[in-house]
């Protein structure tokens, strides 16, 4: 029988348990910040200031404030005013939407020390009405801010509507009088009104560039024209279609008015069953277009087919259309012949006819039109082919749905692609879900 190897302990030794490993805050990683060895271990709580600073950039904001309870150092980075340049306030009520809320706490925490440090700000609200005046307080402490570019916005029913139009306007006052330099805001389905937007350009026209206000029913073609007036750098508009006119083109088209880069116009119904819009003369379009050569003219449309009787009987200079609703064959007939100036088109919906030949006219007489997309339509694959190569490589976008196409005796979907990919001179593709 075979003895055992002892190992003999004098007798004074005691015999030596074997070390364990103590647990240091350290962590293995490599070149990352420099080492050259990929098992240097390194203290979290001794990395560099500015590689801590990046690293809470990219945090979530509920993981960032927990990382900042990792150390007093930490803690302090945690308030540095360039992450508090940025924020987004989300107010949510729990019986209306299933999204969490910016805690309470820390929107007290962001009033009080880095109200001063905000430059791009923006408010999200689900429907109730209780989200939106939540969103209106906020503002009210606002009083010591440089914001830059403000966005409010309603992710389900606008909920801002429901709130007092006193109120509303008392909050937005506060941001437009200390803020001084903002340069982009987004004030959709808000009652915004006038006498608001006397404040906003007494105290901003030498910043303000961009003004988004769709769906305000309190602004009048008066207040637009104030803005225009008195800010000299503004470079977009959006607003809705029932608040142009002709006399208002044609006061923004006057020497004393800015050279508008991008006009967005929503033409929507406002009213359920409303069937009748004004329409707007060629010579107020041409006047614009004038006096801002360059500028993009961007229509969303949410109309029934019933609602389009005012639009495009005449050359209208319109850059990008947007169709949410089911268009007919007639009006896309109609953007063929009188909107040469189209860039980019996007139908979402027709009927069960092709459009062959409204396609080709578009791409005969369109000359700029650069992008277009197509839900549930209907085209040959002769005259989607037809189209593109009338059109050639200068439509750099072409997001098609695959069920739009009809294979013929010519063409089947398989040689398709093969023939728009060399019209386009790249590979192509029909998409198999919509991409706008």
């Amino acid at each position: 029988m075979k003895r055992a190897r002892e190992k003999v302990v004098g007798e004074n030794e005691a015999p030596q348990a074997p070390q364990k490993s103590k647990q240091h805050k350290t962590c293995s990683y490599g070149s990352v910040f420099g080492e050259s060895d990929l098992h240097t271990s390194v203290d979290w709580g001794n990395l560099p200031h500015h590689v801590i600073l990046r690293i809470f950039q990219f945090l979530p904001l509920v993981d960032r404030a927990r990382a900042s309870s990792v150390c007093r150092r930490w803690n302090e980075i945690f308030h540095i005013p360039d992450l508090w340049r940025r924020f987004e306030f989300e107010l949510n009520q729990p019986a209306t939407s299933y999204l969490r809320s910016t805690h309470p706490d820390l929107i007290q925490q962001i009033i009080k020390r880095h109200a001063d440090h905000l430059q791009y700000v923006s408010f999200k609200v689900d429907s109730s009405t209780e989200s939106a005046e939540a969103a209106c307080n906020i503002l009210s402490q606002l009083v010591n801010c440089s914001i830059k570019t403000l966005g409010l916005i309603s992710t389900a029913k606008p909920s801002f509507m429901n709130v007092s139009k006193a109120h509303f306007a008392s909050a937005l006052t506060v941001v437009f009088v200390n803020s001084k330099s903002l340069s982009s805001i987004k004030v959709d389905d808000t009652p915004l009104d006038d006498p608001s937007l006397k404040v906003l350009v007494a105290n901003n026209s030498d910043t303000l560039k961009l003004l988004k206000m769709s769906s305000c029913p309190h602004v009048s073609p008066a207040g637009i024209l104030c803005v225009a007036d008195q800010c000299h750098g503004l470079k977009e508009l959006a607003l809705n279609y029932y608040i142009l006119s002709d006399e208002l083109l044609l006061a923004l088209s006057s020497e004393k008015h800015v050279d508008l880069e991008h006009l967005r116009i929503d033409v929507v119904s406002e009213n359920p069953g409303q069937v009748e819009f004004h329409t707007i003369k060629k010579q107020s379009w041409d006047a614009l277009v004038k006096h801002s050569p360059k500028v993009n003219i961007v229509m969303y449309f949410f109309l029934y087919e019933e609602e389009f009787d005012a639009f495009f009987k005449e050359e209208t200079p319109v850059t990008h259309l947007y169709f949410g609703r089911a268009v007919s064959k007639a009006m896309l007939g109609r953007i063929g012949m009188n909107c040469p100036r189209l860039i980019e088109l996007v139908v979402c919906a027709n009927g069960l006819q092709p459009l062959d030949d409204e396609l080709i006219q578009i791409a005969e007489r369109c000359k700029n039109l650069t992008a277009m997309g197509l839900g549930e339509c209907e085209v040959t694959c002769r005259g989607f082919i037809e189209f593109v190569k009338m059109c050639g490589g200068r439509l750099t976008q072409l997001s098609i749905m695959e069920e739009v196409l009809i294979p013929d005796n010519d063409y089947s979907l398989d040689r398709l692609h093969l023939e728009v990919s060399k019209h386009l001179g790249r590979m192509w593709f029909p998409d198999m879900m919509p991409t706008w």
